[in-house]
């Protein structure tokens, strides 16, 4: 996606030779319209899929997700990284290691969303390690869902993300794919 790169390359800040900083558009300040258009094109490439549901992990991801969810006609679920009080029923949850903080971390799902009836598509802002969406992935099947395939705005290829989840047979879409941010250059495949 073209002014997704764009946008990158303008408002993006490469913190390290891993770690892109694009918060002005995707973390903290979210630009609806834009996210809107980012929703609209991974939903346009999973429309034939038979998506019943759209999953994303709290809380960079949701913009996107929910905008692909609403592309799409149907609900989203957000994955929890903090315990509920209120969530312990039916509640499936594994652990993931985040890549950008390097802790650790029980996502939840509430099991009274995913059936064994439900095919799921799971968005997310970036793809790195792929702990995040592998996590999401196990949380589906756990409650007997099937997965239609990943999201994912950003794509860090030089990460082994989104490998991971082809070898596993996952179908993964990333509108922006970076080869590499060595010397502080965000280099686009």
């Amino acid at each position: 996606m073209d002014e997704l790169k764009g946008r990158i390359l303008k408002e993006g800040h490469v913190i390290s030779s891993e770690i892109l900083n694009v918060d002005s558009f995707i973390n903290h300040q979210v630009d609806p319209e834009f996210m809107e258009k980012v929703g609209i094109e991974i939903a346009e490439h999973f429309k034939d899929k038979g998506i019943t549901k759209v999953a994303t992990i709290e809380s960079s991801g949701i913009a996107p997700a929910l905008f692909t969810a609403k592309a799409l006609s149907v609900p989203l679920i957000i994955l929890k990284k903090q315990a509920s009080k209120i969530l312990n029923e039916n509640l499936y949850q594994t652990e993931v290691t985040s890549f950008t903080t390097k802790k650790s971390y029980e996502l939840s799902l509430s099991g009274k969303f995913v059936t064994e009836n439900d095919h799921v598509l799971i968005v997310d802002d970036f793809l790195a390690d792929g702990e995040a969406a592998i996590g999401a992935l196990r949380l589906i099947r756990k409650a007997h869902g099937t997965v239609a395939g990943v999201g994912a705005m950003i794509d860090k290829s030089f990460q082994p993300g989104a490998d991971k989840l082809r070898e596993q047979g996952i179908d993964v879409y990333s509108l922006a794919v970076i080869k590499s941010l060595e010397n502080g250059e965000i280099i686009f495949e």
